[in-house]
């Protein structure tokens, strides 16, 4: 959603920003991982990131807890067995690190929660 808004694009950024609006401004936190990805959107620029985030009334930076790291690693595992026997494609671990992240707050804002969902249905 984050890169539909800051490149304008015609399809999602519009829509993505009305989510974003009804989100309250202490749910609107970004993932250090999602940070990362926006990298190209801004071409390494974090001064023009982080002046973005602050526009959109981010809550950036954002500390990565143990209990992330701990929700990360037990997802990860569930899904490399489910993985193993067949029963999932393959996820980027990205995924997975934003989902550990975003149970700490008020869900996920996503133009793909069927990514998310398997491994983060709450």
């Amino acid at each position: 959603m984050l890169i539909g808004v800051a490149e304008n694009d015609p399809s999602f950024g519009g829509a993505s920003v009305t989510p974003m609006d009804f989100k309250r401004p202490e749910s609107r936190t970004i993932c250090p991982v999602t940070y990362v990805e926006l990298a190209p959107v801004f071409n390494g620029d974090a001064k023009a990131l982080d002046e973005f985030l602050l526009k959109l009334g981010a809550a950036w930076p954002e500390t990565w807890p143990l209990a992330d790291t701990t929700a990360a690693h037990e997802t990860w595992h569930r899904y490399l067995l489910a993985k193993r026997s067949g029963k999932v494609l393959k996820r980027p671990v990205a995924d997975i690190l934003i989902g550990a992240f975003a149970s700490r707050f008020d869900g996920l804002l996503t133009l793909n929660p069927a990514d998310f969902r398997p491994n983060f249905p709450e």
